[in-house]
């Protein structure tokens, strides 16, 4: 009788669900996107209200770059606010701020964002300002050469954050001589001898209209975001003049691991990686669900006592880490599946536990999950995914990427749906396309790192022998 009713509780949990979704769904204004003549993009979401994101995402990143000019994508963002033909430094901060804006900007491996963030009533003056940052800044060599020593000092905060730290040795080793492998800042050589010219040449070859999208949300409409793009923006060109060409090869992933041993350092802090999926590949949701259904663990977290995870559940029981974070990281043409781990060591027994710990509950994922944790899974992909569109600026990055990465918009039912048609014979399948008998890449940096085994040692972590 108790497994009837348990049935009979999932047949209504799952229209429920689904209900739940498409009503959340509903309430998502429409995302209107047009395509000006010279091929950059309009996309706008009108959200209401009194504020409004709106930014340029463009197409490049660290992984266009070659070995020589690596760091030039970054140093550019940096040099974007340090004059203009119309604005000096001052008068760019002293107009932000009198409309009580925010402007920023990042760049990242594959992409790079202008935004702002302002009143209705200055849409378009903001609209107007990242024009004039994007296509007029003056790049003068006082203010490189002035820009490149707070460059330089942000090297040295960066490497004092081991995640990041160990993120870009993770890419290094996982994606060894290809694109991918490069880090954002770029090295201390290059940094060194970056010039003006090198960034107006960065500039030529990657900033053209096919490459840029200009996307807001919030208090917009679209009429009056396109006519400004068409004023402002009309003249980005289609294509980079003769001469500037650019190589975009492929990033391979292979099995390797590199480990920085520092016995002054509290704890190990480490990522182990499979290579994961790319963006626009039918089975990204799946992975993402891989992700929730692994669960995340902190020692220090009093709700622990309340996880289901089998891995947390495990990782609680023998206290054998401090933090454990799963990722599922996308790029244009391949991803990152992993667990990042804060663990101290002391002993090879707790290497042992540890990974035994983390290697299994990947590949248990491979032999099927149960009709609860997939419900929880699923619970806890959805919540995660609305929280990444709550409010104007997450929902003008969630348009901007996705139009890059996808050539579209997916709105938010279609994105729900994804996740509610996913099936515990999905999970099963793309686990064992990702997880199972696969080549796998390490980083790790800290103390007591002796314990941890070798690559091959790792390797021998991704199956079981099957009966």
């Amino acid at each position: 009788m108790q497994q009837l009713t348990r049935l009979a509780q999932r047949r209504v949990a799952r229209p429920a669900a689904r209900a739940y979704s498409s009503a959340v769904a509903a309430v998502q204004p429409p995302t209107h996107v047009a395509t000006m003549p010279n091929q950059m993009r309009v996309a706008t979401e009108s959200t209401g209200g009194d504020t409004a994101t709106l930014g340029v995402w463009i197409d490049t990143g660290s992984r266009y770059e070659s070995d020589a000019t690596n760091g030039v994508a970054h140093f550019l963002e940096h040099m974007s606010f340090k004059g203009t033909a119309k604005r000096n430094t001052r008068q760019l901060e002293m107009e932000v701020e009198n409309m009580g804006g925010h402007l920023n900007a990042y760049t990242s491996r594959e992409q790079t964002v202008y935004y702002a963030k302002v009143l209705k009533q200055d849409v378009p003056r903001a609209v107007e300002l990242l024009s004039d940052i994007l296509l007029n800044s003056t790049f003068s060599p006082a203010a490189v050469e002035n820009e490149r020593q707070v460059i330089l000092r942000e090297m040295e905060e960066v490497e004092s954050q081991i995640e990041e730290v160990v993120f870009d040795r993770l890419h290094e080793v996982a994606y060894v001589g290809t694109p991918l492998a490069r880090t954002i800042l770029g090295p201390t050589e290059n940094i060194n001898s970056i010039t003006a010219d090198d960034i107006s040449r960065y500039v030529k070859t990657h900033y053209t209209a096919p490459r840029m999208v200009l996307a807001a949300a919030g208090a917009v409409e679209h009429d009056q975001v396109l006519d400004l793009a068409s004023e402002y923006f009309g003249g980005v060109p289609t294509v980079a003049p003769a001469g500037h060409d650019y190589e975009n090869h492929a990033s391979l992933f292979c099995g390797a691991d590199v480990r920085d041993f520092k016995e002054d350092m509290p704890a190990a802090n480490f990522a182990l990686a499979f290579e994961g999926l790319k963006w626009t590949d039918p089975d990204v949701f799946t992975l993402m669900l891989c992700q929730s259904l692994l669960g995340t663990y902190d020692k220090k977290s009093s709700n622990m006592q309340y996880a289901t995870a089998p891995m947390v559940l495990a990782l609680d029981k023998y206290k054998v880490a401090e933090q454990v974070q799963p990722f599922c990281t996308c790029y244009n043409d391949t991803g990152l599946f992993g667990v990042y781990v804060t663990a101290n060591l002391d002993s090879y027994d707790d290497y042992s536990t540890l990974f035994q710990i983390l290697q299994d509950e990947m590949l248990a994922l491979t032999q099927g999950v149960s009709d609860e944790d997939l419900a929880r899974g699923k619970a806890q992909l959805k919540y995660n995914l609305l929280q990444q569109m709550d409010g104007t600026s997450p929902t003008a990055e969630e348009i901007g990427r996705q139009l890059l990465t996808f050539g579209r918009r997916m709105n938010l039912a279609e994105t729900l749906a994804r996740v509610d048609d996913i099936t515990a014979a999905d999970v099963k399948r793309v686990a064992d396309k990702v997880c199972w008998d696969q080549e796998v890449s390490f980083a790790a940096i800290g103390s007591n790192l002796k314990y941890i085994g070798d690559i091959n040692s790792l390797r021998r972590g991704t199956y079981w022998n099957r009966v």
